[in-house]
């Protein structure tokens, strides 16, 4: 245990607790080394208003008030990401008071303890009712794993390939109360992307023949004009990171991001909608399922973007679960439970498990869309 004064930081940092899978999964992970890391952008997985994009394991009892998250009482349990992620950067702002420990797991399964169960964790005792928000920072990246509590590294170790962040607690048994548990901030940007556009040529991408769509690179941007249409990438995705610019010249322009499409196959998979519209001026009321929704499946909750500025989307996607962030804040989260999809792999019409292209959509005559900075950090 390492232990600091109150002078020196405000909670005493415990270790960071790593329990392996099996060996094979160490094996699995390559090392990846700093100079080859494209760093993404950063998402917020909470968004200081609500549960959105987490699901409660064990007997806590999680309120958000105030902009932050707090566990008011249990005695064991966790809090976990729906999404999975594999290589990032980590930041918690957090702090724990009362009786027990609390932390952060990270690639961690939602089965069982999340860290008991192979995945790793940063873990924190409790300070005193007065004490200040720690900053816990981790960075996963293959099988590199480094953290620090306030600028303080603490011990590495291996964890799994990929999983859920979770924010876990326990309860000493000899006190009658757990831990309570207060966060103001968790955010993450994902690592070692790999380009889908060199900004200079359309190398990498295949045009569904035969559409109306325009295609061109202007301005280090994919440029789609005119519709309906389809560029995709040549390779296939099955679960990934997907990071993106995208620009709408013109007012509530259709388009969308699909993945898991087959090579060569018009409009189906699933779609990650593009629509900068909302009914009157409640931007939480969609128009046509809105930007950050899945289309057919999934309104975006709110509509965070604005034509004719560049916003980013990001796109999680691991097994039978998807979501959507717009500039950092989750738009959307779909767990697909239907049966697999019989109707050439349409996401709208069932579940698509199989691996597909990455690609974008010109819809109408009126589209006038750019993208840049297209990232992906495959999952498999």
């Amino acid at each position: 245990m390492i232990t600091l004064s109150p002078k020196e930081k405000p909670m005493k940092i415990r270790t960071l607790s790593v329990l392996l899978a099996g060996s094979c999964l160490a094996l699995a992970c390559s090392t990846i080394h700093a100079q080859d890391v494209a760093e993404g952008q950063w998402i917020n997985l909470f968004d200081g208003e609500s549960l959105y994009g987490w699901t409660p394991v064990g007997d806590g009892n999680w309120e958000v008030s105030d902009g932050v998250l707090s566990l008011t009482q249990g005695n064991s349990g966790f809090l976990a990401t729906l999404a999975q992620f594999s290589d990032f950067d980590l930041s918690v702002t957090m702090r724990v008071t009362g009786m027990g420990t609390a932390g952060i797991a990270f690639r961690a399964p939602l089965s069982g303890y999340a860290q008991a169960q192979g995945g790793a964790a940063v873990n924190l005792v409790a300070g005193e009712d007065n004490a200040a928000f720690s900053t816990v920072n981790i960075r996963a990246l293959g099988k590199e794993v480094t953290a620090q509590v306030n600028d303080i590294d603490v011990p590495t170790a291996v964890s799994n390939t990929k999983g859920h962040i979770a924010i876990q607690f326990h309860k000493y048994d000899r006190f009658k109360k757990g831990p309570k548990l207060e966060i103001k901030e968790v955010k993450l940007r994902p690592l070692a992307m790999t380009s889908l556009f060199n900004g200079e040529n359309l190398d990498g991408w295949n045009i569904i023949p035969d559409r109306k769509s325009v295609f061109s690179v202007n301005d280090g941007a994919l440029n789609i004009k005119d519709g309906n249409g389809q560029i995709e990438t040549t390779g296939v995705y099955r679960n990934f990171v997907l990071q993106l610019d995208i620009y709408s010249n013109g007012d509530h322009l259709n388009s969308g991001v699909f993945f898991r499409t087959p090579p060569g196959v018009f409009w189906v998979g699933y779609e990650a909608q593009i629509r900068n519209q909302w009914t009157r001026d409640d931007r939480s009321k969609p128009v046509d399922f809105g930007t950050g929704g899945l289309y057919g499946l999934k309104p975006a909750r709110k509509v965070v973007s604005n034509d004719r500025e560049w916003f980013t989307m990001t796109v999680a996607c691991c097994d039978n679960h998807y979501a959507v962030w717009v500039n950092g804040y989750q738009t959307a989260d779909f767990t697909d439970t239907r049966p697999v999809s019989e109707d050439a792999n349409n996401g709208k019409n069932g579940y698509v498990s199989t691996a597909g292209t990455i690609n974008l959509q010109g819809h109408d005559p009126t589209t006038d869309l750019s993208f840049k900075n297209i990232h992906i950090q495959p999952l498999d």
